[in-house]
């Protein structure tokens, strides 16, 4: 669950707009008329009185960037705390025209998109803000300045604004994962690349990546082996890509994409251990799923009898975990024994597939007609 950040109205904000630093912060400095006329609507109790009173400071400090994004962002928290997200949100998009680096103000505004249940625009706020942190280690350093005193102010400036990263980060996250559109899904996913590099989500970012961008959802094979190479290059190790590249490539027909598939499968199996004490459900899962790609990127390239093995310890891994992985390992060890002129051994499996609801059910029926029919002629 994401965590809500609230934040209450203070009478003066006590850091610098336009700082060294890449955001921007909002001060009022003590004793001038925009901290007088703070203190004044700060004292006031009744919150209409309180609205009004904002909208006259707008008018009278509009030349004063400060005042302005600190007048309309105090606004937008008083609407959402009653309730009228829209008029909310359009203060907040105000305070940010006048300060548009404001984490704070950013991570509001995220808060209200995310009551208002509005991805694109919880996208938008919390990606500019991830864009924004990231500019705290490029703002240039002041001649004036050491270098281990730079460094002390930019690692002292990240670590302030640490936790409200963390939480656009993970707003972000959620809403690539709770998109249902895959063209909008993937827009999110590359804004979020760029926004969140070496995010703690990346593992996850890149498995949403190669789903959206293959077969039923967007059915981009190049884009997929592109953004699946950008991913292993940042994580040669990690399973769930690897996995999805060595199924594309099984089910590609240009030449040498078996072979590719094959190596992509075996390095998932040399990861899995699954034959390791402490093998878990997950890496036992996954190892059956890289034996049954293997052993039909082993079929497609006419080494039946080297598939065989693979496709049966595929099956046993599968089953009683996941349905469709094991029908789908099982038809491949039927279609083998078949090709190997091994009826009754297909004969066996097959009639076993064909007990298993799902999309492999009818696939293995026709298959079983097709062994029987043959079995029939050779008597």
């Amino acid at each position: 669950m994401l965590r809500k950040h609230h934040f209450a109205a203070p009478i003066l904000v006590s850091f610098a707009l336009f700082s060294q630093a890449q955001l921007d912060k909002i001060v009022i400095p003590a004793g001038t008329p925009e901290d007088v006329a703070l203190a004044s609507i700060s004292s006031e109790q009744d919150a209409q009185k309180r609205l009004a009173m904002y909208q006259d400071f707008l008018q009278q400090f509009s030349s004063n960037p400060a005042a302005v994004a600190y007048g309309n962002w105090q606004l937008a928290q008083a609407y959402q705390t009653a309730g009228d997200l829209a008029k909310a949100l359009d203060f907040g998009d105000k305070a940010l025209a006048a300060s548009p680096h404001n984490l704070d103000i950013l991570v509001s505004q995220a808060n209200i998109a995310q009551l208002m249940k509005s991805s694109a625009k919880l996208m938008d706020y919390a990606t500019r803000g991830g864009e924004a942190f990231n500019s705290i280690a490029n703002q240039p350093k002041p001649d004036t300045m050491s270098d281990q005193d730079f460094a002390n102010q930019v690692e002292g400036e990240k670590n302030s604004a640490r936790s409200s990263y963390d939480f656009l980060e993970a707003a972000a996250f959620n809403s690539i994962a709770d998109e249902k559109d895959p063209k909008a899904r993937m827009s999110y996913i590359e804004r979020f690349t760029i926004a969140f590099p070496d995010s703690r989500f990346g593992d996850q970012v890149a498995q949403y990546a190669m789903y959206t961008l293959g077969p039923g959802q967007l059915n981009d094979p190049a884009r997929l082996v592109a953004y699946g190479d950008k991913a292993l290059a940042t994580n040669p190790n990690n399973i769930a890509t690897l996995l999805l590249m060595a199924n594309h490539y099984v089910e590609s027909s240009k030449p040498g994409s078996a072979s590719k598939a094959a190596s992509y499968a075996e390095k998932v199996i040399a990861l899995s251990k699954a034959d390791a004490p402490d093998a878990d459900q997950s890496r036992k899962l996954s190892a059956g799923v890289a034996h049954s790609t293997l052993g039909y990127a082993l079929m497609k390239e006419d080494k039946t009898a080297a598939a065989i093995p693979h496709l049966k310890s595929a099956a046993d891994l599968l089953k009683g975990h996941d349905d469709v992985a094991y029908a789908t390992a099982l038809y491949r060890l039927g279609w083998g024994y078949a090709k190997l002129n091994k009826v009754t051994e297909a004969r066996e499996v097959l009639n076993e597939v064909v007990k298993i609801s799902g999309p492999i059910q009818q696939p293995a029926q026709d298959l079983l007609t097709k062994v029987n029919a043959a079995r029939a002629k050779g008597k």
